[in-house]
């Protein structure tokens, strides 16, 4: 009988202290172009995952009194993925594992999962990407380099997933819990992201998944994502939960 499986990931924003160290290992693991600086001032730069920032109790007169807040953001492989009905070459599918699989050869680039995606998790290729000597030679070779003119984005670092699987099935076994996980997760030095089989109740992840905390982006939407998020601990905060 096949392992039933549901590859997903919790963010805990009470580790999360905005280091960008997950940002760093995503873009070495899957060869994500470099962000030079005339690509950002044209608004076309790419990350697979994002860390946006958050400013709370803002006072002119006590700038003491200002906080920051972190929330790591990446394709969250929603059950319900709008970006997938809307690509007319279905390259944008969804497989059994609970990954919105993007097939790059397949892509002709119309942007239409981009428009529809409310994550803003997906990134067009405006040119030919080059890496200068000796950033090529730190190219992952698992993880293709992709050409201009398609569309690409965070897939948990499936090469990852697809090893730890021939490695369980040559020894006639099942993936265990945390045997491996991703490049954002394995770099984040506060353990802030845990990555995991939600469709096992023994896995780690899916027992953070439960914690009081969780909450799931723009759930309201019904997309029914794949990543959980654990609210911010304010020691302050005394009175009933009013939101996320």
């Amino acid at each position: 009988m096949a392992e039933n499986k549901r590859w997903g990931m919790v963010v805990d924003l009470d580790r999360c202290s905005g280091c960008q160290a997950c940002v760093v290992a995503c873009q070495a693991e899957n060869n994500v172009p470099l962000n030079t600086q005339d690509i950002v001032l044209q608004a076309r730069s790419i990350q697979w995952i994002r860390v946006e920032r958050y400013w709370s109790g803002i006072d002119q007169n006590d700038p003491t009194k200002v906080k920051a807040g972190y929330l790591p953001v990446m394709c969250v492989q929603c059950t319900n993925a709008p970006c997938e009905p809307v690509c007319p070459v279905y390259a944008a599918y969804h497989n059994q594992e609970g990954l919105n699989v993007q097939v790059y050869n397949r892509c002709v680039g119309t942007r239409y999962c981009a428009n529809n995606c409310p994550y803003h998790a997906r990134y067009f290729n405006y040119w030919e990407r080059e890496w200068p000597e000796p950033l090529n030679f730190q190219l992952n070779p698992d993880v293709t380099v992709r050409s201009k003119g398609i569309m690409e984005k965070c897939t948990f670092c499936v090469q990852r997933i697809r090893r730890a699987e021939r490695r369980a099935k040559f020894e006639g076994r099942t993936v265990r819990d945390q045997e491996f996980t991703t490049a954002c997760a394995q770099a984040c030095p506060t353990g802030a992201l845990v990555f995991g089989n939600l469709a096992d109740p023994t896995s780690l992840v899916s027992q953070l998944a439960k914690d009081p905390r969780h909450y799931r982006l723009l759930e309201h939407l019904g997309t029914d994502p794949g990543v959980y998020h654990l609210k911010k601990v304010d020691p302050n905060y005394h009175g009933e939960e009013s939101g996320h």
